[in-house]
């Protein structure tokens, strides 16, 4: 049985356009995997907390030799790791803030990215521990960042993503970008119009799979 991971983190939720695709997605995983088990991340329900030197300490403290309070400082991140390990595929609903990815979603990262759970290094370098998963990041900008336009040397969302997820194995992955959502927000385009080429675009990986 197939399982997907959903991580959405826009602030918003109704009007959310990266929400919004990323519920499209899920539909379309239904369909395409009819008894596969669906697992939801709402990052902004999630009480993440920055990550500090209890933090850092418990993390490099080998696992049987943990004390009761680092245990818990890793409850948290231990139950994120739990859903990244269940799930075979992974869809990020991820909305550009100030040229990069929200704040929530670089919280859930830090409390991801560890050694021993999803990187290790070793003399012939790091390696990535979340081998043979797939992601999907569904991204909403209020301008245009694409390659060619005039503002994507702003676009520090997909290089940044890339990397991270490379760097824990997830390799396989697909950016699909819903830039200009601002034309929405402020009135000027059609809500249903922005969103009918995005929608089609994610349908189309499910036809094409």
């Amino acid at each position: 049985m197939s399982t997907l991971l959903v991580v959405n983190s826009s602030p918003f939720h109704e009007t959310s356009v990266s929400r919004h695709l990323s519920e499209e997605f899920v539909q379309n995983w239904k369909q395409a995997n009819p008894n596969g088990r669906v697992i939801t991340r709402d990052l902004t329900s999630s009480d993440l907390k920055t990550v500090d030197a209890a933090w850092v300490g418990a993390a490099y403290t080998p696992k049987d030799a943990r004390t009761a309070e680092q245990k818990q400082a890793l409850e948290v991140s231990d139950t994120l790791l739990g859903e990244l390990r269940a799930a075979d595929e992974y869809v990020f609903g991820v909305p550009m803030h100030n040229f990069g990815i929200p704040s929530l979603l670089k919280l859930w990262i830090d409390q991801i990215a560890r050694v021993g759970e999803t990187f290790s290094y070793s003399e012939a370098g790091p390696k990535g521990l979340l081998q043979g998963k797939k992601a999907t990041f569904l991204i909403a900008s209020g301008g245009a960042y694409d390659a060619g336009t005039v503002m994507a040397s702003f676009n520090h969302v997909e290089p940044y993503l890339r990397s991270v997820f490379g760097f824990i194995g997830v390799t396989d992955t697909k950016f699909l970008s819903a830039g200009g959502a601002s034309a929405v927000m402020s009135g000027q385009v059609d809500r249903a119009t922005f969103l009918k080429p995005h929608v089609e675009a994610i349908r189309s990986q499910f036809v094409a799979a």
